[in-house]
């Protein structure tokens, strides 16, 4: 397999997790990690809420069809047993594609319930019986399910009609698509990243912008909902440069970017293509999402000097005293941590639950931004705004 076809399968999977992934994300890759094994042994029945317990950890970034996520016809329990707590943790644990992934949500969501002193049910399922997990999480009396967190299984849940739990799902739709009663949304979703960026270029008084954008689906889906936030601020048509590898494309790309003579420019590429396309772009202001914040080598920090991204709390300020209660999982890669601190909100988001009702309001400041709940159902999340400087990562005051 060839380097363009290997980044767009890896790709792919990302934007089926993210968008983790969203911040996508930057999505995971294959090494040695936590399994599912422990979760799915017990479906559906109490957890204590342990802190995530040592051991080793995932070592990359990218999901990885062939990563150990336990067995892949394992299905829920036929015969759930009575929940006694009322929430129940919907995750595809035994996905052989998104194991890991639901196992670093799955931890963070653990940390804060130990925190807490709050017990739960977990109800672990994988590819393709999210509906018979639902089912399962139905049938045991839970009142609220987190879950699920793959966008196809969202989708899959999204017309179970309108009695049940709620559902606090850890994805969202296809745009455009209202979500069903009883369905609200927590999401790692790279679109909220693009329209928090493109309000900051905004606020920066940027008039013109250009867009480097690279070939696969997130980035893709990343550029195009700056650009529509950008015209809704009231900024004009961007130009769109497509950004290519090759030494003469590159110079292609200086050109092109020199002739637009723009205020300021959106990566919409990875950590590597931003460093090596930043060099021919001038000064002006540049802004990319958290996917550039990944497992840099010293010489790309220095390339990315002033670019402006979004970052979670969990990742930009590790030590805030409102996480002190908190055990933290170190993790090699970024999207991990990432997925780590969505269970962590996750928590916080269902204990709004707690009484069987949905909050009218919710607004907290959380471990993947600042999380609103907004009319659609949706938590919406403003993440920290981070700047690559001098080789360093230093924070940047709002506007």
């Amino acid at each position: 397999m060839n380097d363009g076809m290997r980044r767009c399968r890896d790709a792919a999977l990302a934007l089926m997790l993210a968008s983790l992934l969203a911040l996508a994300l930057p999505a995971l890759s294959a090494a040695q990690s936590p399994t599912a094994s422990d979760a799915e042994a017990r479906p559906a029945t109490p957890q204590p809420s342990p802190s995530p317990a040592p051991g080793a950890a995932p070592d990359a970034a990218k999901p990885d069809p062939a990563a150990p996520g336990g067995p892949p016809d394992a299905k829920p329990s036929a015969t759930p047993a009575p929940s006694t707590t009322g929430l129940a943790l919907l995750l595809p644990l035994r996905s052989p594609t998104y194991g890991r992934a639901a196992d670093a949500v799955s931890e963070g969501f653990s940390a804060a319930a130990a925190a807490a002193a709050v017990k739960f049910d977990v109800i672990a399922h994988g590819d393709g019986d999210v509906r018979a997990a639902l089912d399962a999480a139905k049938e045991s009396g839970a009142r609220v399910v987190v879950g699920p967190l793959v966008r196809d299984d969202v989708r899959a849940i999204a017309g179970a009609g309108r009695d049940g739990p709620w559902i606090i799902a850890l994805n969202q739709l296809d745009d455009g698509n209202p979500l069903p009663p009883r369905m609200y949304t927590l999401a790692l979703a790279i679109d909220g990243e693009a329209r928090q960026l493109a309000r900051r270029a905004r606020a920066d008084g940027a008039q013109s912008v250009v867009v480097v954008g690279g070939e696969t689906a997130l980035q893709k889906r990343f550029a195009d909902a700056f650009v529509a936030e950008w015209i809704l601020a009231g900024g004009g048509a961007p130009v769109t440069l497509r950004f290519d590898r090759a030494p003469e494309m590159l110079a292609v790309l200086r050109r092109e970017f020199t002739r637009a003579s723009p205020d300021a420019v959106l990566l919409a590429v990875d950590a590597h293509d931003a460093a090596l396309a930043k060099p021919y772009l001038g000064t002006v202001t540049a802004y990319a999402s958290s996917q550039v914040n990944d497992r840099q080598t010293p010489g790309e920090l220095l390339e990315l000097d002033n670019v402006l991204f979004v970052e979670l709390p969990w990742l930009a300020d590790p030590g805030a005293a409102s996480f002190s209660r908190i055990a933290r999982r170190e993790y090699p890669g970024a999207a991990y941590l990432r997925l780590y601190a969505l269970g962590v909100d996750a928590f916080r988001v269902a204990q709004a639950f707690a009484d069987g009702t949905p909050p009218e309001k919710l607004e907290f400041d959380g471990a993947t931004g600042h999380v609103t709940l907004d009319p659609s159902r949706q938590f919406v999340r403003e993440a920290t705004l981070l700047q690559f400087r001098a080789g360093q990562i230093v924070s940047v005051g709002s506007r």
